[in-house]
Protein backbone atom coordinates (compact mmCIF):
# COMPACT_ATOMS: atom_id res chain seq x y z
CA UNK A 1 0.00 0.00 0.00
CA UNK A 2 1.31 3.70 -0.25
CA UNK A 3 1.97 4.65 2.83
CA UNK A 4 2.90 8.37 2.35
CA UNK A 5 3.49 11.13 -0.94
CA UNK A 6 5.06 14.24 -0.78
CA UNK A 7 4.78 16.88 -3.95
CA UNK A 8 7.73 19.56 -4.36
CA UNK A 9 9.18 21.52 -6.83
CA UNK A 10 12.20 20.86 -8.79
CA UNK A 11 13.64 23.68 -9.01
CA UNK A 12 14.13 24.30 -5.36
CA UNK A 13 12.83 21.64 -3.20
CA UNK A 14 10.22 23.49 -2.05
CA UNK A 15 7.41 21.13 -0.47
CA UNK A 16 4.26 21.97 -2.04
CA UNK A 17 2.14 19.17 -0.02
CA UNK A 18 2.22 16.05 1.66
CA UNK A 19 -0.02 13.35 3.02
CA UNK A 20 -1.08 13.43 7.01
CA UNK A 21 0.13 10.08 7.50
CA UNK A 22 -1.05 8.52 10.95
CA UNK A 23 1.26 8.39 13.95
CA UNK A 24 2.32 4.66 12.82
CA UNK A 25 3.08 5.61 9.25
CA UNK A 26 5.11 8.76 10.97
CA UNK A 27 7.20 6.71 13.13
CA UNK A 28 8.10 4.00 10.48
CA UNK A 29 8.66 6.01 7.71
CA UNK A 30 11.20 8.98 9.41
CA UNK A 31 14.03 7.05 7.68
CA UNK A 32 12.83 7.14 4.57
CA UNK A 33 11.25 10.65 4.30
CA UNK A 34 14.92 11.58 5.66
CA UNK A 35 15.95 9.90 2.23
CA UNK A 36 12.92 11.15 0.35
CA UNK A 37 14.37 14.65 1.06
CA UNK A 38 17.68 14.23 0.52
CA UNK A 39 16.19 12.69 -3.12
CA UNK A 40 15.27 16.00 -4.04
CA UNK A 41 17.96 18.21 -2.95
CA UNK A 42 19.51 16.15 -5.91
CA UNK A 43 17.17 16.80 -8.47
CA UNK A 44 17.52 18.95 -11.36
CA UNK A 45 15.79 19.57 -14.33
CA UNK A 46 18.26 16.93 -15.84
CA UNK A 47 16.87 14.30 -13.81
CA UNK A 48 14.96 11.27 -14.90
CA UNK A 49 11.47 11.72 -15.29
CA UNK A 50 10.16 8.44 -13.65
CA UNK A 51 12.24 6.28 -11.41
CA UNK A 52 11.95 3.33 -8.69
CA UNK A 53 14.16 3.52 -5.90
CA UNK A 54 14.20 0.25 -3.76
CA UNK A 55 15.27 0.95 -0.02
CA UNK A 56 14.77 -1.65 2.96
CA UNK A 57 11.45 -2.99 3.17
CA UNK A 58 10.18 -0.03 1.42
CA UNK A 59 10.36 1.29 -2.02
CA UNK A 60 10.55 5.10 -3.41
CA UNK A 61 8.56 5.47 -6.53
CA UNK A 62 8.70 9.31 -7.79
CA UNK A 63 7.38 10.93 -11.36
CA UNK A 64 8.58 14.66 -12.41
CA UNK A 65 5.64 17.15 -14.64
CA UNK A 66 5.66 20.48 -15.08
CA UNK A 67 8.73 21.04 -12.98
CA UNK A 68 6.76 19.26 -10.02
CA UNK A 69 8.24 16.23 -8.02
CA UNK A 70 5.27 13.69 -6.84
CA UNK A 71 6.63 10.90 -4.79
CA UNK A 72 4.99 8.25 -2.92
CA UNK A 73 6.50 5.56 -0.36
CA UNK A 74 4.89 2.45 -0.89
CA UNK A 75 5.70 -1.38 1.08
CA UNK A 76 7.71 -3.43 -1.51
CA UNK A 77 5.01 -5.81 -1.87
CA UNK A 78 2.75 -2.70 -3.73
CA UNK A 79 3.11 -3.24 -7.65
CA UNK A 80 5.07 -0.61 -9.23
CA UNK A 81 2.37 -0.15 -12.00
CA UNK A 82 -0.68 0.86 -9.79
CA UNK A 83 1.71 3.10 -8.04
CA UNK A 84 3.02 4.65 -10.95
CA UNK A 85 -0.83 5.00 -11.96
CA UNK A 86 -1.38 6.53 -8.38
CA UNK A 87 1.15 9.17 -8.91
CA UNK A 88 -0.17 9.88 -12.41
CA UNK A 89 -3.60 10.74 -11.41
CA UNK A 90 -2.17 13.16 -8.74
CA UNK A 91 -0.20 14.91 -11.01
CA UNK A 92 -2.68 15.65 -13.34
CA UNK A 93 -5.35 16.62 -10.53
CA UNK A 94 -2.73 18.82 -9.04
CA UNK A 95 -1.62 21.07 -12.55
CA UNK A 96 -5.48 21.06 -13.04
CA UNK A 97 -5.79 22.95 -9.55
CA UNK A 98 -2.68 25.02 -8.78
CA UNK A 99 -0.64 24.81 -12.23
CA UNK A 100 -0.81 28.52 -12.38
CA UNK A 101 0.65 29.14 -8.88
CA UNK A 102 3.24 26.69 -8.64
CA UNK A 103 6.35 28.82 -10.30
CA UNK A 104 4.85 31.62 -7.57
CA UNK A 105 8.80 32.37 -5.82
CA UNK A 106 6.11 33.58 -2.46
CA UNK A 107 5.11 30.51 -2.09
CA UNK A 108 5.50 29.04 1.60
CA UNK A 109 6.46 25.18 2.39
CA UNK A 110 2.69 23.08 2.17
CA UNK A 111 1.61 25.99 0.79
CA UNK A 112 -1.44 23.40 -1.29
CA UNK A 113 -1.56 21.15 1.58
CA UNK A 114 -5.44 21.40 1.45
CA UNK A 115 -4.37 18.70 -1.59
CA UNK A 116 -4.22 16.04 1.07
CA UNK A 117 -8.03 15.85 0.90
CA UNK A 118 -7.93 14.15 -2.73
CA UNK A 119 -4.54 12.62 -1.87
CA UNK A 120 -6.40 10.42 0.82
CA UNK A 121 -9.46 9.77 -1.62
CA UNK A 122 -7.16 8.68 -4.20
CA UNK A 123 -4.93 6.83 -2.11
CA UNK A 124 -7.83 4.56 -1.28
CA UNK A 125 -9.20 4.30 -4.69
CA UNK A 126 -5.55 2.46 -5.31
CA UNK A 127 -5.59 0.39 -2.53
CA UNK A 128 -8.55 -1.46 -3.72
CA UNK A 129 -7.22 -3.68 -6.48
CA UNK A 130 -11.02 -4.42 -7.25
CA UNK A 131 -11.91 -0.75 -8.11
CA UNK A 132 -8.82 -0.56 -10.36
CA UNK A 133 -9.57 -3.21 -11.76
CA UNK A 134 -12.76 -1.90 -13.02
CA UNK A 135 -12.02 1.26 -13.80
CA UNK A 136 -9.15 0.26 -16.07
CA UNK A 137 -6.65 2.20 -13.85
CA UNK A 138 -3.96 -0.55 -15.30
CA UNK A 139 -4.57 -0.31 -18.92
CA UNK A 140 -1.43 -1.28 -20.42
CA UNK A 141 -1.22 2.51 -22.34
CA UNK A 142 -1.30 4.19 -19.23
CA UNK A 143 1.91 3.20 -17.40
CA UNK A 144 4.47 1.17 -18.79
CA UNK A 145 6.69 0.02 -15.74
CA UNK A 146 8.99 -1.89 -17.97
CA UNK A 147 10.36 1.71 -19.35
CA UNK A 148 11.02 3.13 -15.78
CA UNK A 149 14.35 2.85 -14.17
CA UNK A 150 14.67 0.98 -10.80
CA UNK A 151 17.44 2.83 -8.57
CA UNK A 152 18.63 1.57 -5.22
CA UNK A 153 19.18 3.98 -2.26
CA UNK A 154 22.53 3.23 -1.28
CA UNK A 155 24.23 3.66 -5.25
CA UNK A 156 22.14 7.33 -4.78
CA UNK A 157 23.02 8.81 -1.57
CA UNK A 158 25.90 6.67 0.08
CA UNK A 159 28.02 5.83 -3.02
CA UNK A 160 27.89 9.43 -4.62
CA UNK A 161 25.18 8.55 -7.53
CA UNK A 162 22.58 11.33 -8.98
CA UNK A 163 19.37 11.18 -10.44
CA UNK A 164 20.66 12.88 -13.67
CA UNK A 165 23.50 10.52 -14.21
CA UNK A 166 22.67 8.91 -16.68
CA UNK A 167 21.24 12.17 -18.81
CA UNK A 168 24.73 13.34 -18.19
CA UNK A 169 26.45 10.63 -19.66
CA UNK A 170 24.18 9.89 -22.21
CA UNK A 171 25.15 14.11 -23.30
CA UNK A 172 28.49 13.56 -22.66
CA UNK A 173 28.50 9.90 -24.73
CA UNK A 174 26.32 12.27 -27.88
CA UNK A 175 28.40 14.83 -27.70
CA UNK A 176 32.18 12.71 -27.63
CA UNK A 177 30.52 11.00 -30.99
CA UNK A 178 29.93 14.30 -32.53
CA UNK A 179 33.33 14.87 -31.79
CA UNK A 180 34.99 12.24 -32.89
CA UNK A 181 32.77 12.54 -36.18
CA UNK A 182 34.33 15.66 -36.90
CA UNK A 183 37.67 14.98 -36.13
CA UNK A 184 37.76 11.59 -38.25
CA UNK A 185 36.21 13.94 -41.20
CA UNK A 186 39.07 15.95 -40.19
CA UNK A 187 42.17 13.41 -40.88
CA UNK A 188 40.30 11.65 -43.56
CA UNK A 189 40.63 15.34 -45.27
CA UNK A 190 44.27 15.49 -44.03
CA UNK A 191 45.02 12.36 -45.51
CA UNK A 192 43.40 13.27 -48.90
CA UNK A 193 45.99 15.97 -49.05
CA UNK A 194 49.00 14.52 -48.47
CA UNK A 195 48.43 11.87 -50.60
CA UNK A 196 47.02 13.95 -53.78
CA UNK A 197 47.82 17.42 -52.86
CA UNK A 198 51.06 17.50 -54.40
CA UNK A 199 50.57 15.34 -57.57
CA UNK A 200 47.63 17.60 -58.36
CA UNK A 201 49.11 21.06 -57.75
CA UNK A 202 51.77 19.83 -60.07
CA UNK A 203 48.61 18.84 -62.88
CA UNK A 204 47.32 21.75 -62.04
CA UNK A 205 50.80 23.81 -62.97
CA UNK A 206 51.28 22.13 -65.70
CA UNK A 207 47.70 22.73 -67.39
CA UNK A 208 48.07 26.20 -66.56
CA UNK A 209 51.12 26.53 -68.31
CA UNK A 210 50.22 24.48 -71.08
CA UNK A 211 46.42 26.94 -71.35
CA UNK A 212 49.08 30.23 -71.58
CA UNK A 213 51.31 28.37 -74.21
CA UNK A 214 48.64 27.86 -76.24
CA UNK A 215 46.83 30.71 -75.35
CA UNK A 216 49.39 33.59 -76.40
CA UNK A 217 51.61 31.93 -78.11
Amino acid sequence: MVRSTIITRVSDGLPLAASMDDERSESDLVEYKSQAKQLFKKMNSQSQTSCSIDSGKFTLHYIIEHGVCYLCICEQSFPRKVAFSYLDELAKEFYLTYGTEIENRSLRPYAFIKFDTFMQNTKRMYEDSRTIQSLGKLNENLVDVTKIMTKNMEDLLWRGDSLDRMSTLSDQLRNQSQKYRKDARKLNIEAMYRKYGIPAAVILVLLIILYIRYKFF
